[in-house]
């Protein structure tokens, strides 16, 4: 009986000096990874530099992680990012064991959501005051809100479970509001909550509304329904009136707020371009979700300046 061994099957330099593969492995082409490298380098320094403790080791303990340079790190958290293998296949395609996949991991992600900070890309957490929308976003011209939400493994717990059941989605979610300009860059991401919540009530809560100006138009869904009769700038579908039709003009503006709200559609279709916003979030670390939806909407961000 043979014992086969495999050697790992992913060669991450042929991927980093090939273009097609590159932009398929990782969501971006040479142009914008070597831009993004360049803060990558500063923030993985700084990272490096502020950790006081260092785990310590017997000179050649432990299986040597073989992603030694900045670039491979780089290629290793973007090809997490665009594909979401389990740590055991990313283990696999790296060479080591599941642990070390997941170490570098949440040791990469922070570095990289610092490197799309430094690239001015990461969307707002929340918004405080209509000035610091102005100096935020001061070529802004219209804001589409909308509902944000990502299916998760069915929590063990029946409490969890309750909080965590979309009645929109029929099963278990957790969700953001989230806000796009005409261009489909996404502005503001509030922090993660349980999908049982409704979006209006998030969104109640996150004072976006109130701290946008009154001359920029915000659209959204029927989900927000409601806001028109509080914001003279809230522009929501006609809801067909119980019993009743919707009159040709009604319709005639709904099919125009439709195509206008496409923009968001694009916009969070483009960070579920990354598995890791788009898949069943199965990680165990909390609130773990929360930075690799606002990553991703960062690499998206990223992708429309650098294009």
């Amino acid at each position: 009986m043979h014992l086969w061994r495999f050697a790992p099957m992913l060669d991450i330099h042929r991927i980093l000096k090939n273009d097609r593969l590159l932009r398929a492995m990782t969501g971006l082409n040479r142009k914008a990874f070597d831009e993004l490298f360049s803060s990558f380098s500063q923030a993985f320094e700084t990272a490096t530099q502020s950790t006081s403790k260092r785990r310590q080791r017997s000179p050649g303990a432990g299986r040597k992680a073989n992603i030694p340079t900045l670039r491979d790190k780089l290629c290793f958290i973007l090809l997490y990012f665009k594909t979401y293998p389990t740590f055991d296949v990313l283990g696999i395609l790296f060479d080591f064991d599941k642990s070390q996949a997941n170490r570098w991991v949440h040791r990469l992600q922070p570095i990289l959501e610092t490197a799309l900070g430094k690239e001015l890309v990461l969307p707002k957490r929340q918004i405080t005051t209509i000035n610091e929308f102005i100096e935020s976003f001061p070529e802004v011209k219209r804001v589409i809100i909308d509902g944000v939400e990502r299916p998760i493994q069915r929590p063990q717990d029946s409490t969890r479970q309750k909080r965590t059941y979309s009645g929109k989605k029929k099963r278990n979610t957790r969700k953001h509001i989230g806000a796009s300009d005409q261009d489909k860059r996404i502005l503001v991401l509030t922090p993660v909550q349980d999908g049982k919540f409704h979006d209006k009530c998030l969104l109640d809560a996150s004072i976006l509304v109130e701290n946008i100006p009154k001359d920029i138009p915000i659209q959204g869904d029927l989900g927000l329904k409601g806001l028109e009769d509080e914001y003279d700038n809230i522009e929501i579908p006609h809801k067909k009136p119980k019993g009743g039709k919707l009159t040709d003009e009604q319709k005639a503006q709904n099919r125009e707020l439709s195509g206008e709200r496409v923009v968001v559609e694009h916009a969070f279709g483009g960070t579920k371009r990354y598995g890791a916003a788009a898949n069943i979030y199965r990680n165990r670390k909390k609130d773990f979700d929360d930075h690799l939806m606002l990553t991703s909407a960062g690499l998206w961000n990223f992708y429309l300046k650098a294009a």
